[in-house]
């Protein structure tokens, strides 16, 4: 039993943490319990170092100081500031009056202001509760199907991370070791071909189902003419203008994600201010959010940082790569296989958890086998946001059922009877949108040019130019090829254990992405 015990260690303990968390707690702790758990085993078992924590403190304090996570309160508060100054409304209401003589220009609208609103917050739950509140009642008054108005717009909030600037690519970029902009660039295309797909479906249920998208009547379509291009005008280029000093800056190299996240939460006050939308309790509440989803991510990196001490020292690393490298098919069968277990596990657990736990142990892996680790990154992120629409715990259908009308009501407009949105209704609605949402991450697969052409900017170099100047092994008692970090983290020091670094640490994964409203709103789950 020893034995056994102590040869297994490794898929054990990974197997007690898939435990923990499908009991509900909270990752920061279920990480720490597990892997203070399984240390003090080991070195009761003999099998790991008396001295194997004293390595946390030094790894808290490096991750601690990572610059790039920065980026994460600064586009948090961002979104935060556009989403409560009401620009979610403006471009609903101009761009729903846009294409409202179109069949299907409500979900047209839904779906672009969804897209533009991820390129500005990238926060999911601000853009599916705002659109819900917003949108949904307009599309139930004008006779839309449920189930494909309540999918639009769970499905549109989800491009808030798969388009930059997503706080979900941020820590991919950070777990892989790449560059946040080069995850943006790679991101970039898929996230507009996800828009155009959602379009598509729009299209088609237009010409075969057109009752259930009908376009607006006359009366309904206010603005015209130049009052409407002029709205137009007001409500679109702020945004757009925004989204280029954060991204554009980022993508043409001026600036870092952390400093165009600062940009961009300045650019939000200055729009609030001008729309006359600023005010001392909004900033209040926005920072307050801002602050809490920043305690969340302490708490996750402290359990991190022992869970995965105590998992590298198990020689976890080695079980997951000679696992995943076993698989038949090279390269192609690792990607089968690593999508199909991101997606089964998308069931039970949430995007920012898989992100967290998954990806650094399948990176090393890719790596190994010579795959584009952005473009592994960009292709699972795609396949992590089915986390959103999987019926029963996908957030996104949870943030929407929070907002959609759960009895009949008389519409204020029209004096009808509106009928209640049902759970089953918003969970076939999301069914089209995750089976597009898969066809995506098939098309990613095969065409990894969707991807990889963020590296058309950078400089190709002629290996043969290149002179290494190393010394031989021996010359100076050290390791000729420098001190490379593994896989899963830095070089410890002389007596510790090696410990994997597991990423950026994300808000917490045992609820929902947590409330955003002011202290008095608290943080309920879903």
């Amino acid at each position: 039993m020893f034995a056994f015990f102590a040869e297994n260690l490794a898929p054990i303990m990974f197997l007690s943490l898939i435990v923990v968390l499908l009991l509900g707690y909270p990752v920061a702790f279920a990480l720490a319990f597990v892997g203070f758990v399984f240390g003090f085993v080991g070195i009761e078992m003999g099998l790991l170092p008396v001295n194997l924590f004293g390595a946390i403190p030094d790894r808290i304090f490096g991750q601690m100081s990572n610059e790039t996570l920065l980026a994460i309160p600064f586009f948090t508060f961002m979104g935060l500031i556009l989403e409560r100054s009401g620009m979610a409304e403006d471009l609903l209401d101009t761009i729903g009056q846009l294409f409202g003589p179109v069949r299907g220009g409500l979900a047209f609208a839904v779906i672009f202001v969804g897209a533009i609103l991820a390129a500005t917050t990238g926060v999911v739950a601000a853009s599916v509760i705002s659109m819900g509140l917003i949108s949904l009642p307009i599309m139930l008054r004008y006779g839309y199907d449920r189930r494909v108005a309540s999918g639009t717009i769970a499905a549109a909030g989800t491009l808030a991370q798969i388009i930059p600037p997503s706080l979900v690519l941020i820590i991919l970029a950070d777990q892989l070791g790449r560059s946040v902009g080069d995850m943006y660039k790679g991101a970039l295309v898929p996230g507009v071909l996800l828009v155009a797909a959602y379009s598509a479906f729009i299209i088609t249920m237009s010409i075969i189902r057109p009752k259930s998208v009908p376009a607006l009547p006359p009366e309904a379509r206010a603005l015209k003419g130049w009052k409407l291009a002029r709205r137009v005008v007001i409500s679109l280029v702020p945004p757009l203008v925004l989204i280029f000093l954060v991204l554009g800056t980022i993508f043409i190299g001026l600036a870092t994600p952390t400093e165009g996240g600062a940009m961009g939460a300045v650019g939000a006050l200055v729009l609030a201010a001008i729309n006359g939308r600023l005010d001392f309790a909004m900033i209040k509440s926005a920072l307050y959010a801002t602050v809490k989803l920043s305690s969340f991510v302490i708490f996750i990196l402290l359990g991190a940082r022992v869970f995965s001490l105590t998992f590298y020292g198990v020689n976890g690393h080695v079980w997951v790569e000679h696992l995943m490298t076993s698989i038949p098919g090279g390269e192609v069968g690792f990607l089968i296989v690593a999508n199909l277990l991101v997606f089964f596990l998308a069931f039970f657990l949430d995007y920012f958890e898989l992100a967290f736990i998954i990806i650094p142990l399948l990176a090393p892996v890719a790596d190994s086998l010579g795959i584009d680790l952005i473009w592994f990154g960009v292709m699972l992120a795609i396949n992590m946001q089915t986390s959103f629409m999987h019926p029963p715990f996908g957030f996104s259908l949870f943030y929407l059922r929070s907002v959609a009308p759960a009895r009949a009501y008389k519409d204020r407009v029209t004096g009808q009877t509106i009928q209640p949105v049902t759970s089953g209704q918003i969970y076939m609605g999301a069914l089209p949108y995750l089976g597009i949402q898969l066809v995506m991450v098939a098309l990613v697969i095969a065409f990894p040019q969707l991807v990889t052409h963020y590296k058309s900017g950078q400089a190709a170099v002629d290996p043969s130019t290149i002179e290494l100047n190393v010394p031989m092994p021996g010359e100076d008692g050290g390791n000729p090829f420098g001190t490379p970090a593994p896989p899963f983290g830095s070089e410890p020091s002389e007596g510790e254990i090696p410990a994997p670094s597991f990423g950026s640490p994300t808000p917490d994964f045992g609820s929902p992405t947590p409330s955003f409203g002011g202290p008095e709103q608290g943080g309920s789950k879903p």
